[in-house]
C-alpha cells in the first residue's frame, strides 16, 4: 500500500562521504546533504520524509525500508562503486515494481540510475564557479509548479552537452551556464511501472540544496514520481481467455466420439 501523491514516503540516500572528508562541504552541510534535501522537502510540505547513508548495514536500504518507501532520493559522487551490486539490483527492482526515483546531480553516474538508462550517462562537466540558469521549457508540467520561468544559481558545477542518456520521456529544464554550454537539467523517465526524475544542480561544495527554487523543483518531482493507480504487469505462460480455434476442433472431436 503506497501513500497518496501529495504525501509520498520519501527516502533521502546520500554517500555522506564528501561530509566527513572535506572540510569545506562540511561547512556547507554540517549534518549532511541528505538533511538539507530532507528538511528541504518538509519544508515543501512533504512530511514523511527518512534518510539512509552508504555506510549504514545495507547502505541503509533493507527490504523494509524499501518496501516503506514511495519514492528514492538519491545522491552520490565519489562512492559509486562502492554501493553494491545486491543493493542495486532491489532498488532497480523496486522502480520497476513502481517505486518513484529521484536522481540528483553526479547520481547520473550512479550504478542503479545507469543500470536504468541503459547507456553511459557520462557528460562533459567544469567546476569553476559558473552562474547557471535552468530555463523551463514545459511549464505545464506538474515538476515546473510554482518555479516561475527559470532558476537562476550564482555559482554552480557546469555539466554540458552531450549527455548520454536516452530521449527522456519528458524534458521540463534547461539549463544554461556562463561559460556557454547548455545541458538537459530536468528530464523524465518511465521503467516498468515506476517514474524517474533526473535532476541536475546540486553539487556538494555549493548551498544548492538550501536554494528555495531547487528545495521546490525536488518536491514537485517527489510528487510526481510518487506511484499511482496503475494495470498490474503480467508476464509468462499463461492460459487463453477465449476458446482458441484448435481447442474448438478438439472439443468437438471429442463430443463426437460420445455420439
Amino acid at each position: 500500500m503506497t501513500h497518496s501523491v501529495s504525501s509520498p514516503r520519501v527516502t533521502v540516500w546520500n554517500e555522506f562521504r564528501h561530509e566527513h572528508e572535506n572540510p569545506q562541504v562540511r561547512a556547507i552541510y554540517p549534518d549532511g546533504i541528505h538533511t538539507a534535501i530532507a528538511d528541504g522537502l518538509r519544508a515543501q510540505g512533504v512530511q514523511e520524509v527518512c534518510t539512509a547513508t552508504l555506510d549504514e548495514p545495507e547502505h541503509g536500504l533493507t527490504d523494509e525500508v524499501l518496501a516503506q518507501t514511495d519514492v528514492l532520493v538519491w545522491w552520490g559522487h565519489k562512492a559509486h562503486g562502492d554501493v553494491s551490486d545486491e543493493v542495486v539490483e532491489k532498488v532497480v527492482q523496486r522502480v520497476w515494481d513502481g517505486m518513484g526515483l529521484v536522481v540528483l546531480h553526479s547520481g547520473h553516474f550512479s550504478k542503479v540510475f545507469k543500470r536504468l538508462m541503459g547507456t553511459s550517462c557520462d557528460l562533459k562537466w567544469r567546476e569553476a564557479n559558473d552562474k547557471e540558469r535552468l530555463w523551463v521549457v514545459n511549464p505545464a508540467h506538474p515538476i515546473a509548479q510554482g518555479v516561475g520561468e527559470y532558476i537562476e544559481l550564482e555559482a554552480e558545477e557546469m555539466y554540458g552537452e552531450h549527455f548520454d542518456i536516452p530521449t527522456p520521456d519528458e524534458l521540463i529544464f534547461v539549463s544554461w551556464f556562463s561559460g556557454g554550454e547548455v545541458f538537459r537539467s530536468g528530464c523524465t523517465f518511465t521503467r516498468g511501472s515506476g517514474k524517474i526524475f533526473y535532476f541536475r544542480p546540486g553539487h556538494e561544495t555549493y548551498p544548492t540544496y538550501f536554494h528555495d527554487g531547487v528545495r521546490q523543483v525536488i518536491a514537485n518531482g517527489a510528487r510526481w514520481a510518487a506511484p499511482t493507480a496503475s494495470a498490474p504487469r503480467a508476464f509468462g505462460n499463461r492460459q487463453p481467455l477465449e476458446v482458441l480455434p484448435k481447442d474448438q476442433q478438439a472439443a468437438e472431436r471429442s463430443q463426437e466420439g460420445f455420439r
